[in-house]
């Protein structure tokens, strides 16, 4: 009886592996498309391991690792925050040539890290190097919300609105780039300026 249990079994294993190389690989299932990570403007989720970012440049680099954190912040993936920003700032320091928008979007990661002093230097650093410059009371405004400090964030306000309409005329391209953090931060100020007596 053993004999014959065993030959079954096997007769069973054979026919089975007789069966899957005749019907050949399975179907693909109905499903969403897989999403690439790092697909810039996509809005996808941020899960994932790291992709091979060796062959981008080093802008390329900085500039994909920034959208997978700033997508990571938006959803609530902490994990990913924590895993990717320091590749992102190391990114950022490897630039052969750094220009304003690359300082904002370092600033933001470094935020969302919770390096204030970091964030704040560099918003100081665009508005010596371009004063006036928008960026720098968004990252200021932004620091004093965190920090809670109505006075700051009044002040960053009030210089905001007061070069708001001739920064706007010079069409920086980083200002296309970033428009909605510009007018989220332009609607608190004219609220605020609307509510303080």
């Amino acid at each position: 009886m053993a004999w014959f249990a065993g030959g079954g079994a096997a007769v069973l294993v054979l026919g089975g592996l007789v069966f899957l190389l005749v019907r050949g690989p399975a179907a693909p299932t109905a499903g969403p498309a897989p999403v690439a990570p790092f697909a810039e403007g996509t809005g996808a989720g941020a899960g994932g391991g790291a992709p091979d970012i060796s062959n981008l440049s080093p802008r390329e680099r900085f500039d994909r690792l920034f959208d997978r954190v700033m997508r990571a912040a938006e959803s609530g993936d902490e994990a990913t925050v924590t895993t990717f920003s320091p590749m992102a700032i190391s990114a950022y320091q490897m630039l052969d040539t750094v220009d304003t928008d690359a300082r904002y979007d370092a600033a933001l990661i470094r935020l969302h890290t919770g390096d204030i002093a970091g964030a704040t230097a560099l918003a100081d650093t665009i508005l010596k190097e371009a004063p006036g410059h928008l960026f720098g009371y968004v990252l200021r405004g932004t620091v004093a919300r965190f920090q809670k400090n109505q006075a700051v964030l009044d002040r960053s306000y009030r210089d905001f609105l007061a070069h708001y309409d001739a920064e706007l005329r010079t069409k920086r391209p980083e200002y296309e780039l970033h428009s909605r953090a510009i007018e989220d931060f332009r609607r608190a100020a004219l609220e605020r300026k609307r509510t303080t007596p």
